[in-house]
């Protein structure tokens, strides 16, 4: 990536936020558009399908409401699994690396921060990457999970094209008949570790968020919409200590008004170009 992927008006920009974060610690706060390069759709960007997610109590709720989840969750995630991390999740890492990024706050369950290297993540919406029982607490990871659906279910086929949602589901053509996985050490239902709709993000993964934000000096949001009020709240927290706010999004967001530079443009362009100006600074 270069300069010259952007347009006028955003290189500008690129030059301004540059200045506002340059010397500073940088706490990183990222949403859906940042993987949007590596083949995972957002809910709110442009042009994307109306969706209507399950929500917690629906799963918690009802057989079949658990039953059609599992089947288009196994459908989508091993398209979602080998989703690899792109030109933005690498340069967010390489700031980290060069000291200059603190950490970074996700609101993504994808784990592509952590696949391109990020040390410190905080994933606020929780990770595809476990199952944990509901009863017990015991936790899976969710490739032995996969195995287990296969072999209960041999029917089952993995789709090499799906229509992959934001979270790594489908909407499964049917899914009667499905064995829907179960704790193999207490028999208790099993949820993978995502904050569904309807849910709140735990406590103490909210204050490691702030916490984060509270030992830099910088907050850079990249990719994000700020519709889920935990982004506007970390925002809040930054912007009530006066720190130079820049934030990086197609499109408009909830925290426009409130940032020291906006750049409307595409992250995976921005945040290689971003990370070079300020690793030479």
């Amino acid at each position: 990536m270069s300069v010259l992927d952007l347009d006028a008006e955003a290189t500008a920009a690129v030059e301004r936020a540059a200045d506002a974060l340059a010397g500073h610690r940088v706490a990183v706060l990222t949403g859906a558009g940042v993987s949007t390069d590596s083949g995972i759709p957002d809910y709110r960007g442009k042009g994307a399908p109306v969706r209507t997610p399950m929500t917690a109590q629906q799963f918690l709720a009802d057989d079949s409401s658990r039953r059609r989840y599992w089947v288009g969750s196994h459908l989508g995630w091993r398209t979602f699994a080998a989703a690899a991390p792109n030109e933005g999740h690498r340069a967010l890492a390489a700031l980290e690396h060069a000291g200059v990024a603190s950490g970074v706050i996700t609101q993504n369950v994808d784990g592509l921060h952590v696949r391109a290297g990020s040390r410190r993540v905080v994933e606020l919406h929780g990770t595809m990457r476990r199952v944990s029982c509901l009863h017990c607490g015991q936790v899976f990871d969710r490739r032995d999970l996969a195995v287990r659906i296969e072999r209960d279910n041999p029917w089952i086929t993995v789709p090499e094209n799906v229509e992959l949602g934001p979270d790594g589901d489908v909407l499964p053509a049917a899914s009667d008949g499905f064995v829907v996985p179960d704790c193999s050490v207490c028999g208790g239902m099993l949820k993978p570790e995502v904050v569904f709709f309807g849910e709140y993000i735990p406590l103490e993964k909210f204050r490691e968020a702030e916490q984060l934000v509270r030992s830099s000096t910088a907050l850079l949001i990249a990719g994000s919409s700020l519709v889920v009020n935990s982004g506007i709240r970390l925002l809040d927290r930054a912007r009530r200590r006066r720190l130079p706010i820049v934030i990086v999004n197609r499109g408009e967001t909830r925290g426009d008004t409130r940032a020291t530079v906006k750049i409307d443009a595409g992250t995976s362009e921005v945040l290689t170009v971003l990370g070079r100006e300020l690793a030479g600074r």
